[in-house]
Formats: C-alpha cells, structure tokens, sequence
C-alpha cells in the first residue's frame, strides 16, 4: 500500500515554478486587458467609433492577400443578399 505522502518521483519544486510562473503571466494578461480597455475608453472619449478601430486591427494582422478574398467575399455575400430582397413596389 503507498503512503499518502509518496510524490512518485514528482518534481514538487519544478511543478510549483511552472505554476507560479503561468499565474505571473496571468496577472500580467491581466494587466494588458485593463490597459487595452483603458486605450479603446480613451478613443471613444475622443469621438473615434471603436468598432471601427476593432476592425481596423483585425485587418491589420492580415497580409494583403488575405484582406483581399475577405473583401471580395465579402461584396459576394452582400451582392447575393441584396439580389435576394424583395422588390419594394411603388404605393
């Protein structure tokens, strides 16, 4: 029978700094959020449309190829969805 106290080999010291460490880089993601929240704040106190900036950034981290099919896609699916609308007729 195994003593409760037998850790198998286990590195207790190993596994606590790969803990502590992950919980420092969560506190650290936690920091950045705020700070990013504290940078869209001030853009919309300044009169900027964050949802455009949002998009403006998503854009940003694409090549230009990628940017490319997603705004060609992009006016497919919208000519498709204007071309399947309904005529409004003349009262």
């Amino acid at each position: 029978m195994s003593d409760m106290n037998d850790t198998a080999g286990i590195a207790g010291g190993r596994i606590r700094s790969i803990v502590e460490r992950i919980e420092q880089v969560e506190i650290e993601i936690a920091e950045l959020m705020e700070g990013k929240k504290e940078i869209f704040a001030e853009a919309k106190g300044e009169g900027f449309d964050v949802k455009i900036i949002k998009e403006i950034i998503k854009l940003r981290k694409q090549d230009k190829d990628e940017r490319d099919e997603h705004e060609t896609m992009l006016d497919v699916y919208m000519r498709a969805i204007e071309e399947s609308e309904p005529v409004a007729k003349a009262a």
